[in-house]
């Protein structure tokens, strides 16, 4: 589960960076929102609304999205309202890291064959 401090503006970037959908209807009551695949995929995550939590270094828990165009796909996750997090990154990284709308640090990564 991710936590959204905005449930429409999280369901919109997740919805768009993953290619998922909500399983139900998203309204102004809404707080609780399951993304699904378009096609019935098993793969599945939830947002919820409430308080964003203090972020902890390193962080537990973070999504990596793996790519054939990095640069293309941080662009692309950038418009959509992904915002660059300062990182100590290693020589030569195969990642990214962005963080969602709320601060939500994740990575993109080079797909390797």
């Amino acid at each position: 589960m991710i936590t959204t401090t905005d449930i429409h503006r999280g369901v919109a970037f997740w919805t768009n960076a993953l290619g998922l959908r909500p399983r139900d209807p998203v309204t102004d009551d809404t707080e609780f929102v399951v993304l699904v695949e378009p096609d019935g995929g098993r793969h599945r995550i939830s947002l919820q609304l409430g308080e964003v939590w203090e972020r902890v270094e390193p962080p537990r828990v973070h999504l990596d999205l793996y790519t054939d165009d990095q640069e293309g796909e941080v662009e692309r996750l950038l418009a959509l309202g992904a915002t660059r997090l300062p990182w100590d990154y290693p020589k030569d990284p195969d990642f990214v890291v962005l963080g969602d709308p709320d601060g939500h640090p994740f990575c993109v990564v080079v797909q390797k064959p």
